[in-house]
């Protein structure tokens, strides 16, 4: 799996909650595994290439709403020698938190 994190903002918009709403959308319409965050959204997909996809139409959704200038931001998790998910690398973190390793 790839793990996504990525950011889609209409410029000169004071509030982005129902431009974020439009992409949750998307993504549920497309049965994408998300996580939203306070900050970004983050997607679990099989490939980079799905991403991409996901995320280009997230972009164009934007200006359909009606933003005339959009900023889209990308990270990218792409590990190919044993399958992640994101849960497993949040359990990861929590039990070493917990552990005091």
């Amino acid at each position: 799996m790839v793990i996504v994190e990525f950011v889609v903002v209409p410029l000169g918009e004071r509030s982005l909650s129902g431009y974020v709403a439009e992409i949750v959308k998307l993504l549920e319409s497309r049965g994408v595994k998300y996580q939203l965050t306070p900050m970004s959204t983050i997607i679990e997909v099989p490939t980079v290439g799905g991403a991409f996809e996901i995320i280009k139409e997230a972009h164009e959704r934007m200006f359909k709403l009606g933003a005339d200038r959009v900023s889209t931001t990308i990270r990218i998790d792409d590990r190919r020698d044993r399958e992640v998910k994101m849960e497993d690398k949040v359990r990861s973190v929590m039990e070493k938190v917990r552990s005091g390793g």
